[in-house]
């Protein structure tokens, strides 16, 4: 039997940073290359960044797919190691693998049939040159997204156990790979040549291809708590149920995001394109700062749930908390007193300044607010309650934000149409409050005090 997993033994300060920080870290640089991306192709043209920022929607979609369906092996793959269930273990990894590669056949449909029809959407026909950089982009992204989802499963294996330092080496790698060809394929440097936009996408869709291997390699090698055996594997319905009673609010959750952003883009562009380079920047930014928060309590909190550990859960939150909050500060600082320094990263015109620089100041007062809630809804996940992360997702997003946006748009012009961002996390922030509350009562609270 293999050893105690160091999750339910390890002092919980140490945990939290021997397995926070390699994830924290990993996705810090995940978010660095995203925000590397968008600085090289704003070297090409201000259309060539709004191009790239309208694809934000479905690429969204990919990640909330992928990562929602993660999440809920993740939960189920650390609560059955945690109760010492290796056999559950493995089948809840194997029915993972399934929906995986089932999850990207969707994706490579989608990627050859709706790209087309999703920018006109957005930008009312075909007449603008952004229309076909952005269809390039965004369909060479999706038709061979199969490296990205291998990538978020392999990695999710390596966290559930516990294996954070692994995930951390195969992302660095997927994002060195990425800054790497960025400009080389965009640009057509060392006699590659100059592909422009898709460029851009070719090097994001190699460095995922290259993270996905490495991440597999080391489950091979290290991961020997899962063992994935597809000889004789046939899929459960009643796991795969499990799997997206967890991952599906989270799935939809993500999804929500996608919607926004779609609905957001229409709105700005009413305005001007460069309102919409504004927002994809914006986005790009914001992901250095809320990215990084992902990692936090992995697989810590669920793990400690099997293990009926409650003193270990709740010391894992309150520490999750203050990390979440000096960390968001610093983003709320950040967008505050350098948003001109932040945005002439991405080559901005005097209009583009005009625009973004008291849109940052004012999108950035949600940040003092959003630290809580993000570690709020990895609790809600641990504890198999991510329905209560949808629902907080939903209010925030469609019931209030997009309303919010459209109605100031309308009533103040696109300056005040900003103020929708804090105006929503409030909401949100309250409804996390009173789950946090009720899952404390129902579920942490009635459990043994043993360390």
């Amino acid at each position: 039997m293999p050893e105690e997993n160091k999750m339910g033994v390890m002092p919980v300060g140490r945990l939290l940073f021997s397995m926070s920080l390699p994830m924290m870290l990993s996705m810090l640089v995940q978010a660095l290359y995203n925000i590397v991306d968008s600085i090289f192709v704003a070297k090409l043209s201000e259309d060539a960044l709004s191009a790239v920022s309208l694809a934000f929607p479905l690429q969204t979609l990919i990640f909330a797919v992928g990562g929602g369906t993660c999440v809920g092996v993740n939960a189920l793959l650390s609560r059955a190691l945690g109760e010492k269930d290796f056999k559950k273990a493995n089948d809840v990894a194997m029915n993972g693998a399934f929906l995986t590669v089932l999850s990207y056949v969707v994706f490579l449909i989608l990627g050859l049939t709706v790209v087309k029809p999703f920018y006109v959407g957005q930008l009312n026909g075909t007449s603008s040159p952004i229309y076909g950089m952005g269809v390039d982009y965004l369909s060479t992204v999706m038709i061979f997204s199969i490296g990205v989802f291998c990538q978020m499963y392999f990695e999710r294996l390596l966290t559930s156990a516990g294996k954070t330092v692994y995930t951390m080496l195969s992302q660095l790698t997927g994002a060195v790979i990425n800054i790497i060809l960025d400009p080389i394929l965009i640009f057509g440097l060392l006699g590659a040549p100059a592909m422009g936009v898709t460029g851009a996408a070719v090097a994001t869709v190699i460095g995922q291809c290259g993270a996905a291997i490495l991440s597999a390699v080391f489950n091979v090698k290290f991961n020997h708590e899962v063992d994935l055996k597809i000889k004789g594997f046939r899929p459960s319905a009643k796991i795969i149920g499990s799997i997206y009673a967890i991952g599906i609010p989270s799935i939809i959750m993500q999804s929500i995001g996608s919607v926004m952003t779609y609905c957001m883009n229409r709105i700005l562009i009413g305005f001007s394109s460069t309102a919409t380079a504004v927002f994809g920047v914006y986005f790009k930014l914001q992901s250095f700062f809320f990215m990084p928060l992902f990692g936090l309590n992995n697989g810590i909190i669920a793990y400690n749930y099997g293990a009926q550990k409650k003193h270990r859960m709740i010391k894992t939150i309150k520490m999750s908390l203050v990390v979440s909050f000096c960390l968001m500060f610093i983003g709320f600082l950040g967008f505050e007193l350098i948003p001109d320094k932040l945005l002439g990263l991405f080559e901005a015109s005097t209009a583009m300044l005009t625009i973004g620089v008291p849109a940052l100041r004012i999108i950035g007062i949600h940040f003092l607010i959003a630290w809580f809630c993000i570690i709020a809804g990895t609790v809600f996940q641990s504890l198999g309650k991510a329905v209560y992360s949808m629902v907080v997702s939903v209010m925030r997003q469609l019931v209030v934000l997009i309303p919010a946006a459209y109605l100031l748009a309308h009533i103040g012009g696109l300056h005040v149409t900003w103020w929708s961002f804090p105006i929503a996390e409030s909401m949100s922030l309250a409804v996390s409050t009173i789950f946090l509350m009720r899952i404390y009562k129902k579920i942490i609270k009635p459990l043994p005090d043993k360390e």
